[in-house]
């Protein structure tokens, strides 16, 4: 039986260690984030990977930074034949990816070298890219830099948010590396070094980036929302008030309105001037300090208050 240490923490990562642990791989144990306090009433919680784990009576280890952990010590103990990592979030040190005897190997969601880093399906669909995937790759210390052993691709809808292409991209991670791990195991693999001359990044998406630029054009505020739902989620100021955007629409219709200027509304219908012309409908919003609401909601007592032509959306 193959020894495996798994290393992840979000959803997107549970289902791909749950197959590992269905298709009959030992899992020795579980490297996790620490549990955080989550929500409103900061409730301690465990990480997606860990409560996997936990179900299946797995040894989990969660160190703060795992470079000269005594959790990495115990990693490197346990001698694996696999290291597996999905969304860790984390450098790994060399002296740990030695400790895999046959290879250490990432699940990452992006077809590399395109979006190294840690928000590579946000940058996807924010950029209107028309499809992503995911790359399986041996792991170096360097970020996201090592050859590629399997990649997939997948499209990207008008439809899809970030929380939707991660549960795809987990879906189509999971199956790819129980594919791969055999033919890896059986030293069938030929290794395709990245094209470094082909690298793009996606860090981590910053507070100040979660602010839509109302200059852009509809299509690439619409991209953006969709790139930034359900977390982080973009905002705007409308009328003043920092105004989370859920659901926009992008309108067959063009104006000479500067960008954030009110186009047209009435009671169910809310349309705003964008760059390039273009026009957006918000159609899901929700206010500081508010629950989402639809436009209709929002609408309802404050529309005699808007005037077409004003500059509404800052």
């Amino acid at each position: 039986m193959t020894s495996v240490i798994f290393m992840g923490t979000p959803q997107f990562s549970a289902p791909i260690l749950s197959s590992l642990i269905d298709h009959g791989y030992n899992v020795l144990a579980v490297v996790t984030q620490p549990d955080r306090r989550v929500g409103r009433k900061h409730v301690l919680t465990a990480s997606p990977v860990k409560q996997v784990a936990v179900d299946h009576d797995i040894e989990v280890l969660q160190p703060e930074k795992i470079s000269g952990s005594p959790e990495m010590a115990r990693a490197i103990e346990l001698a694996p034949d696999l290291i597996v990592t999905a969304a860790f979030g984390q450098f790994l040190p060399t002296k740990l990816l030695k400790a895999a005897k046959v290879a250490a190997v990432n699940v990452h969601a992006s077809l590399l070298p395109k979006y190294r880093g840690g928000a590579p399906v946000h940058y996807a669909i924010m950029n209107g890219d028309k499809e992503t995937g995911v790359s399986i790759m041996y792991m170096e210390k360097k970020m996201d830099a090592g050859d590629v052993i399997a990649q997939e691709a997948m499209p990207i809808t008008d439809q899809d948010d970030v929380g939707s292409m991660f549960d795809k991209l987990s879906l189509l991670g999971r199956d790819l590396l129980l594919a791969t791990l055999p033919k890896l195991l059986a030293n069938e693999i030929t290794p395709v070094p990245q094209d470094e001359s082909q690298v793009t990044f996606s860090p981590t998406i910053k507070p100040e980036e979660e602010r839509v630029d109302i200059t852009l054009s509809a299509h690439l505020i619409d991209c953006k929302v969709r790139a930034l739902r359900p977390l982080p989620t973009a905002h705007v100021y409308l009328n003043g008030v920092r105004t989370k955007l859920w659901q926009v629409k992008v309108l067959d219709q063009t104006t000479d309105l500067k960008p954030g200027q009110l186009v047209s509304h009435d009671k169910h219908h809310l349309a705003i001037a964008t760059g390039d012309h273009g026009v957006l409908a918000i159609e899901t919003l929700q206010p500081a300090g508010k629950p989402k609401l639809s436009i209709t909601d929002f609408l309802n007592g404050t529309q005699d208050a808007l005037n077409v032509g004003e500059q509404v959306v800052e």
